[in-house]
């Protein structure tokens, strides 16, 4: 691995870990469950780079689960952070209408 690549890996993990720790932090403050889904995506997200930087490394294999030459982890793993801001957001604006 090259050095630009080490760096780009180990800044993500940093930030993705110091993001999720204050995401965590937020979830013990609030049960609103528009905070709570956001607070997800970004553990789903890290959760996400974490896999992506052990499979940079070698430590895990190619995905065994593929259909129609789509990993279905991977596919899981990137998509789930969006899918949980998305409900977080459809929640709050369900929840804050106006009067």
């Amino acid at each position: 691995m090259a050095y630009p690549d080490f760096v780009l890996v180990f800044s993500k993990l940093v930030l993705g870990a110091t993001a999720t720790f204050l995401a965590i932090m937020v979830w013990s403050r609030t049960r609103e469950a528009a905070w709570v889904l956001v607070v997800s995506a970004v553990i789903a997200s890290y959760a996400g780079i974490v896999y992506s930087a052990l499979k940079l490394f070698g430590i895990v294999s190619e995905d065994p689960l593929i259909v129609a030459d789509i990993p279905i982890v991977e596919l899981v793993i990137q998509s789930l952070p969006m899918l949980l801001f998305l409900a977080a957001f459809v929640v709050f604006l369900l929840t804050r209408r106006v009067r």
